[in-house]
Order: structure tokens, then C-alpha cells, then sequence
């Protein structure tokens, strides 16, 4: 065993005796203190935990297709905010607390959305979030009804009461899939998608009243077209790759004119071989005309 292997064993068998106070088991159900959430289990290591009044609740771990449903959202959701910078987006387990006349939850989105008319912001350096977001995204796993639950149920509720002003369920199944708007009374009302549709002439549309602008189709959840197809799509053209957008607007008029120039330069090719045809024809007649003017006996000039 070389020096190097051997000082990394030492390393690794010092951390697992000394170092990691962290269990290896989920502590899912576990009482703690606020006080202890925050400086122990916000940022645990290997599990991800919300605090629900005193209690820690594990978040489950995603399958790869609910992973992928994620990645398209966040994908166009970036792209609407670097274009359109009306808001920031955060993830990364990133949570923010919310307390209630009856209890406190403390409560990590798959994404946070806060819109530049929030007035509490957030620093570059910020490990969670002061304010309430005003759209919360939750990616549900349907791993256990508890967990089904915990997302369709207990955080609507919370962030209904919270003043959260969108909150968007998505699952990867369909089944649970759904998209809530608060209204003037502090209720969540479902956003209805034909009702969205018959403003845009869209199907399945769903518009977002946080970030105006930000649109897409419920069905493109699921079938997850790139980002060169949403460019050439009226639903996303607003936000998707506008540069590429430019430059394939530039590429086509440079198309249109290349063209055009073709075009000018076949009809002037055109009319010259027109012009030299009538020239020659010109000659023949003449010639023709000579010809009968000798046969007849009158003298060339």
C-alpha cells in the first residue's frame, strides 16, 4: 500500500470515528426544537429535511422521469428570467419559514420563485430564504400516500395561509398535476387551462400571474420539447433562445435576399438572352429582306 492510499484510510477511517456526528439513518419523525433544525438538520448531509411544528419530515427522493419533468421547468423557467428578469429563482433544498397562530413549518420547495415586487430579496450568500415565495414547485413523489399527502394537501394549505401566491404541483404520472392561484380573498383557486386557452387560442395553456409573460403548455410537461423546438413555437418565442431566435431571423433574411438577388439575376439573364434572341432575329429579317430585294434585281448599297 502506497503512502497516499494509506493517508487517505487513515483520513476516512478518522471521519467515520471522529468527525461525522451524522447518522447514516433517516431521523424521519424525530421531535427537535427549532433552534436544533436550523443549526443541524437544515443542511444535513444525506437526507433532506423539512420541520413541521417540532417534527422533522424526510423529503423523499425523486425517480429519473420526475427528475427530468424538474429539469424542462426549471430549463424554461430559467430562460423566461434571463430574458425577462422580473424575479429569481432558487433550489437546492433552499427553505423558508412560515408561522402560523397555531404552528411554525419550515419548508424547502423543490422551487422558489420570488418576484422583483417582493419586498424581502435575497442575497447572493443567503443559505434560505427570509420572505415567502410567491410561487412555491413542488415535484411530488408518489412513493407513499404520506408523501402524496404532505405535497397535495398539508403545504397547499400552508402556503395558501402563508400568502404564497402560486403554487404548482407536478407529477410526472399526471394524476396529481395541478396548478393553484391565490384570490383577492387569500384562497387558492385551481388555474384553469381552458379558460387561459380561450384568451391565447392555446390548448392546455398555463399562464403565470407572478411573472407575466412566463406561459407554457401542460402537455409539453410530459413530452419535454427542446429548446430549438419551443424557439420556433409561438407559446415560448417570448422567452426561449432569443438569440438564437435573432440569428435565425438574420440567417433567413440573408436566405430572402440571396434569393431575391438569384432571382433579379436569372430575369436580367433572361432578358439579355431576350434581347440578344430579338437582336438576331433583327438580323434575319434584314438578311431575308436582302436576299428577295437582290432576287428581284434591285442593286446593294
Amino acid at each position: 500500500m502506497s503512502i497516499i492510499e494509506e493517508s487517505i484510510q487513515e483520513r476516512a477511517a478518522k471521519w467515520d470515528a471522529e468527525e461525522n456526528p451524522y447518522s447514516d439513518v433517516s431521523e424521519d419523525g424525530r421531535r427537535v426544537s427549532e433552534e436544533i433544525y436550523w443549526d443541524w438538520y437544515y443542511d444535513y448531509p444525506d437526507f433532506s429535511y423539512e420541520w413541521n411544528d417540532g417534527v422533522l419530515e424526510e423529503k423523499p427522493v425523486s425517480d429519473y422521469l420526475s427528475f427530468l419533468v424538474y429539469l424542462w421547468f426549471t430549463t424554461i423557467l430559467e430562460q423566461f428570467l434571463s430574458v425577462h428578469p422580473i424575479g429569481k429563482m432558487v433550489g437546492l433544498g433552499f427553505g423558508f419559514r412560515m408561522e402560523f397562530p397555531d404552528k411554525v413549518t419550515i419548508r424547502k420547495p423543490d422551487l422558489g420563485v420570488l418576484s422583483s415586487k417582493n419586498q424581502v430579496d435575497l442575497d447572493l450568500y443567503d443559505r434560505s430564504y427570509g420572505g415567502i415565495f410567491d410561487l412555491c414547485i413542488e415535484v411530488i413523489s408518489d412513493s407513499n400516500r404520506r408523501d402524496i399527502k404532505r405535497d397535495t394537501v398539508e403545504k397547499l394549505e400552508e402556503y395558501e395561509r402563508a400568502g404564497v401566491l402560486e403554487y404548482y404541483i407536478l407529477d410526472r404520472k399526471k394524476t396529481y398535476t395541478a396548478f393553484y392561484r391565490r384570490n383577492s380573498q387569500g384562497k387558492y383557486e385551481p388555474i384553469d387551462p381552458k379558460r387561459e386557452s380561450e384568451e391565447s387560442v392555446v390548448p392546455n395553456l398555463i399562464r403565470s400571474a407572478v411573472l407575466p409573460g412566463f406561459q407554457f403548455r401542460m402537455d409539453d410537461l410530459y413530452r419535454r420539447p427542446s429548446l430549438k423546438e419551443m424557439a420556433e413555437d409561438g407559446v415560448y418565442q417570448g422567452f426561449v433562445l432569443p438569440f438564437y431566435q435573432e440569428e435565425r431571423k438574420k440567417t433567413e433574411a440573408e436566405r430572402a435576399r440571396a434569393d431575391w438577388e438569384r432571382k433579379r439575376t436569372e430575369a436580367e439573364r433572361a432578358r439579355a438572352d431576350w434581347e440578344m434572341t430579338r437582336a438576331d432575329q433583327e438580323k434575319a429579317r434584314a438578311d431575308r429582306l436582302a436576299q428577295k430585294l437582290r432576287q428581284l434585281g434591285f442593286p446593294e448599297e
